[in-house]
C-alpha cells in the first residue's frame, strides 16, 4: 500500500507540473504557431533563479518563488516583443531564434552554476503520517499549488475577456484582428503567463527533484508530447494529456526499468497519434 500511495503522489505531482509547463508552450503554439523550443530552458532558469534568491541572497523560499515568477514572466514579455513578434509567420526563423535562446540560457547557467546537480530547499518541512503511510508536506504543497494554478488558468481562459480573446486568436488570428482584438497585446500576455507558469514549475520541481542545466530538455519533450496529444487549440486536451503522461511516468518506472519506461511511454504516444493524428480535441493544422 505504501508503494501505491507513493505512486499516486508522484502521478498527481508530475501531471500538474507537466500541465503547467505545457500550458505556456501551448498558448504560443495555439495562437501564433510558434514552437517555443526555449520553453524548457526558461523552466530550468526559473529553478536556478529561485535557488539563487534562497541560497545566495537568503530570501524566504516563498518570497523567492514569487520574485522568480515575476522576473521570468517579465522576461517572457521581452521575448515576445523582441524575439517572437518580428518573426511571426516565418517558421524557420522562429525555430532558429528559439534554439538560440535555449542554447544561450543553458550555456549561461552551465558557466555560472556548473554541471553539478543541485536542489532547492524544501518549501515546507515535515511529513504527514497516518498509520503506516507517510507523505511529505513538500509533495502535498507542490500538488496543491499546481492544482490551484491549473484551476485559475482554466478559469482565466474560459471566463475572462482576455482568455476569450486568446481563444479567438487561436482559431483565426486575422479574423480576431479584424474584430478589434490587439493581437500583439494578447500574445504578450500569453507569453507572460506561460513563462511565469514555467518558472513556478521550475522552482517546485527543483525542490521536489533536482536542478541541472539540461533539466529543461526533458520537460520540453514532455510539453511537446502534451501539446501534440491535446491537439491544436485545446486547453482541455492539455489537461487530459497531462494526466495520461503523468500516470505513465509514475506507474511505468515501478513496473520496468527507467530506460524501458521512457521507450514504452513514447510508444504509447505514437500509437495514440496513429489512432487520432489531430490529438484528443484538436484539429489538423499547417504550420
Amino acid at each position: 500500500m505504501e508503494l501505491i500511495v507513493a505512486t499516486l503522489t508522484n502521478f498527481l505531482i508530475l501531471s500538474s507540473m507537466y500541465i503547467l509547463v505545457a500550458l505556456g508552450f501551448a498558448f504560443l503554439f495555439n495562437m501564433l504557431r510558434i514552437l517555443n523550443f526555449a520553453h524548457g530552458a526558461i523552466y530550468m532558469v526559473g529553478g536556478y533563479l529561485g535557488l539563487a534568491f534562497i541560497i545566495l541572497l537568503g530570501f524566504n523560499p516563498w518570497i523567492a518563488l514569487l520574485l522568480t515568477t515575476v522576473i521570468i514572466a517579465a522576461f517572457g514579455l521581452f521575448l515576445e516583443k523582441f524575439c517572437f513578434r518580428p518573426f511571426v509567420g516565418d517558421f524557420n526563423r522562429i525555430v532558429m531564434v528559439c534554439i538560440a535562446i535555449s542554447v544561450i540560457l543553458q550555456t549561461a547557467v552551465n558557466i555560472i552554476a556548473g554541471t553539478k546537480t543541485l536542489a532547492l530547499p524544501p518549501f515546507v518541512e515535515g511529513v504527514l503520517r497516518a498509520g503506516s503511510f507517510s507523505v511529505s508536506y513538500e509533495r502535498m504543497v507542490t500538488f496543491a499549488i499546481g492544482a490551484a494554478l491549473l484551476g485559475l488558468i482554466t478559469w482565466f481562459v474560459y471566463r475572462t475577456k482576455w482568455g476569450q480573446q486568446m481563444q479567438a486568436i487561436a482559431q483565426d488570428m486575422e479574423g480576431a484582428s479584424l474584430q478589434g482584438i490587439n493581437v500583439h497585446r494578447i500574445s504578450a500576455l500569453a507569453c507572460f503567463i506561460g513563462c511565469g507558469l514555467a518558472a513556478v514549475a521550475g522552482c517546485l520541481m527543483g525542490a521536489y527533484l533536482r536542478l541541472g542545466p539540461f533539466m529543461g530538455d526533458l520537460m520540453l519533450i514532455k510539453a511537446l508530447i502534451l501539446v501534440i496529444l491535446a491537439g491544436v487549440g485545446s486547453i482541455n486536451g492539455v489537461l487530459i494529456a497531462g494526466l495520461i503522461l503523468g500516470g505513465l511516468d509514475a506507474v511505468l518506472p515501478v513496473l520496468v526499468s527507467g530506460a524501458a519506461s521512457d521507450a514504452i511511454t513514447v510508444g504509447i504516444v505514437v500509437v495514440l497519434l496513429l489512432i487520432r493524428p489531430q490529438g484528443f480535441f484538436g484539429y489538423e493544422v499547417e504550420i
